[in-house]
């Protein structure tokens, strides 16, 4: 099995031909909006034991690189005003290079007789619509999948053996809704794990996750892979 590992939320960088769409804009840019908080400390980490890794800095506020083509969300309210050819642009710089690399070279390791693993590393915010979410850890996956569900019950299982958090699978999101992995699972029906893991950003401290919890993936998932 290979892993591949990405991180499409990495930070909140705006591209300088773009900075004036973003004037007095750093609160948003700073909050869960603009980036996942922590997710790129994690996925440096793990970076170690993946055979291919891909990460983005550039703000989802630009471009969501999580979402499909027809997606209502892929250009937030400071991009959805562009023109086609202005919404092209941001395409062909940023989304389509960082996807196309990533699906590229799965195929390539699928062409080899292997099986991918894909991990995708997010995060979200402790707080929704008010509420206090109640979920440590999320392990998003199509439950139609079964070596998937299967990876993930393991995941869970080992991580639980060493520390304890609240773990839930496809939450605080389903793993079968839109994204790219999602996407993936349509290119490559078979020989293609596709998870996403989100980690609650309450434990993320100057945009960095605690020791001990990317200790724990990392210790769990040599053993698995």
């Amino acid at each position: 099995m290979k892993l591949v590992l990405t991180c499409e939320h990495g930070g909140n960088d705006i591209p300088k031909e773009f900075q004036s769409l973003f004037e007095n804009k750093n609160a948003i840019l700073n909050s869960h909006r603009g980036y996942d908080l922590g997710a790129l400390d994690l996925f440096q980490a793990l970076k170690p034991l993946a055979d291919f890794s891909k990460f983005s800095t550039v703000s989802r506020l630009l471009v969501e690189l999580n979402r499909s083509l027809h997606h209502k969300n892929l250009f937030s309210e400071f991009t959805k005003s562009f023109t086609k050819a202005e919404k092209d642009n941001v395409l062909q710089q940023f989304y389509k290079p960082y996807r196309e690399a990533v699906e590229c070279e799965i195929s390539n390791l699928i062409k080899q007789g292997e099986t991918v693993l894909h991990l995708s590393i997010h995060s979200f915010t402790p707080i929704w619509n008010q509420e206090e979410r109640s979920v440590d850890i999320g392990l998003l996956f199509d439950p139609r999948v079964l070596q998937e569900k299967q990876f993930c019950k393991s995941l869970k299982s080992e991580i639980l053996s060493s520390e304890i958090y609240k773990i839930r699978f496809n939450q605080p999101y389903l793993g079968k809704a839109d994204g790219f992995t999602s996407y993936l699972r349509k290119q490559f029906p078979a020989n293609y794990l596709g998870i996403e893991i989100e980690i609650n950003q309450k434990f993320s401290k100057n945009n960095a996750m605690p020791n001990y919890l990317k200790t724990a993936f990392l210790t769990v998932l040599k053993t698995m892979i």
